[in-house]
């Protein structure tokens, strides 16, 4: 199992989850296995996502997908994400 995590900061938290909500169908696609939202306890906007995927291409393959970078530029994501992998330990 490997889970991504993405940080970044959003314009409209409700108005990012409503694209975030949208795109299940393409994450499904791409193999997440599971999902969480993280919001900061100081910043609504201040925004982190978990993924989980069966393998470390299907990780890399959403993360570097047009539809990923569509939604987040749809769901007013401010500046670059910040993205990592993890597995188990």
């Amino acid at each position: 199992m490997v889970r991504m995590f993405v940080k970044h900061q959003v314009a409209d938290y409700p108005a990012w989850r409503e694209v975030y909500d949208s795109i299940d169908d393409t994450r499904s696609r791409y193999g997440v296995t599971a999902k969480a939202v993280y919001c900061s306890t100081s910043d609504q906007c201040d925004v982190t996502v978990s993924h989980d995927f069966d393998s470390e291409d299907a990780a890399h393959s959403f993360a570097e997908s047009p539809e990923l970078h569509e939604a987040m530029g749809r769901a007013g994501v401010q500046g670059a994400p910040e993205i990592w992998f993890t597995t188990p330990a």
